[in-house]
């Protein structure tokens, strides 16, 4: 059975026009939920909600995250399984919230899926990108038409198909008086550079690991799914070898486009850093490590793209943070160190929209998108030749 926690409701009254935002992230922390109503201001969010990801479907998910024998008849069962379980949750989060919105209210389901291979590539002939939990089962359980396979479209037109977010941000964020920095911290991290200058090329791109490499670590030594409020890390020291070797991976010069995911970043690359690093350090000051990873390399493609051909200033930029990183306390304390010069350094909340609801609302206003025959990818942000209509319909009647 889904484990639920409740989210505040910002709305009291029944109200059309809803499409509801599905997201299961490269964390693996949970399904996040939202039904949002789109208008000319900021999405209102009338409901949220997040399911925990049972134990048994998150191990087939990281199990099929690697090669392995029999692939083919993993992911067949994996994307039926997940597919009844978004399924689940979608049915269970109206029924929960009907006083605020009907079944009948709601336009679409917006639903990104479950990555399970991402490979990005400069040649277009090799680049994939795969996100399951079939949305067939979707729409026929819920009854509600639902979109989904939003990246692969980005993909054949010979971009990465990630992050697909910028666009949502750029649209809900973005301010002709203030230059603001995006940065959302899932299992990967992703930043979203927003001029004041409304012609300016939009920027944004996967910096590296978010918390995936924490949570890969403390669940290795501790057993537990993630490092609350960073106390492990804060108890550590920061081991500057193992920190160079880190950062001396070749995608952190990487120029952009680029995006990334668990093929790059997982426990097996941390075990083999460490194992370059003498004398080994100690459990904690790795995951010390590990944080001032995520935060440097934020920090330094901030500073490096302050430096770009379009002269903005993003180091004194107001910043805010969504996704699940926004809760490590020690985590956002090091942004707040490394970026002396910034406005601030705060959370979407200040900008009215629930760091935690932020993504899930991006899938919501994908949705929408797709069913108003607008595109919502980001040339400039994926590499593709072109704008796009994301996304695939799988009509519920």
């Amino acid at each position: 059975m889904l484990a639920t926690h409740l989210k505040p409701v910002f709305s009291q009254s029944i109200t059309p026009q809803v499409f509801l935002g599905v997201m299961s992230g490269t964390s693996l922390d949970g399904i996040d939920l939202v039904a949002v109503r789109f208008n000319n201001a900021l999405p209102e969010v009338l409901a949220s909600q997040s399911y925990d990801m049972p134990s048994d479907i998150k191990y087939l998910i990281l199990e099929l995250c690697t090669s392995s024998n029999d692939e083919i008849e993993k992911l067949g069962h994996l994307d039926v399984a997940l597919g009844e379980l978004f399924a689940d949750a979608c049915n269970r989060f109206i029924e929960e919230h009907s006083r605020l919105f009907s079944r009948e209210s709601i336009i679409a389901i917006g639903l990104h899926g479950q990555t399970v291979r991402h490979r990005p590539s400069n040649s277009p002939k090799n680049n994939f990108t795969l996100q399951i939990g079939d949305a067939n089962c979707v729409a026929e359980r819920t009854g509600i038409n639902t979109i989904s396979d939003f990246r692969r479209r980005d993909v054949a037109a010979g971009g990465q198909g990630a992050p697909l977010v910028p666009a949502f941000h750029q649209d809900v964020f973005s301010s002709t008086t203030t230059v603001r920095v995006i940065i959302n911290i899932g299992g990967m991290a992703n930043i979203t550079l927003l001029s004041d200058d409304p012609d300016s090329h939009l920027v944004g791109f996967d910096t590296g690991p978010g918390n995936v490499l924490m949570d890969a670590w403390i669940n290795h030594q501790q057993g537990l799914a993630y490092d609350k409020n960073g106390a492990w890390a804060a108890k550590g020291n920061i081991n500057q070898q193992l920190l160079n070797i880190l950062l001396s991976l070749n995608y952190f010069s990487q120029p952009i486009p680029k995006s990334t995911g668990r093929e790059q970043f997982n426990l097996k690359w941390i075990e083999q850093c460490i194992e370059s690093t003498q004398p080994k350090p100690s459990p904690e000051d790795v995951q010390a490590t590990l944080l001032e990873l995520t935060a440097q390399s934020i920090v330094n493609e901030i500073t490096r793209q302050s430096q770009g051909t379009n002269h903005c200033s993003y180091i004194s930029a107001e910043v805010y943070v969504c996704g699940g990183g926004v809760h490590n306390q020690h985590l956002m304390q090091r942004l707040k160190q490394l970026l002396p010069k910034a406005a601030c350094v705060s959370s979407t909340a200040q900008l009215s929209l629930d760091p935690d609801c932020v993504e899930a609302t991006a899938f919501a206003w994908l949705a929408k998108q797709t069913l108003a025959g607008l595109t919502s990818n980001s040339p400039t942000v994926t590499g593709a030749k072109g704008k796009r209509i994301l996304g695939a319909i799988y009509q519920a009647g």
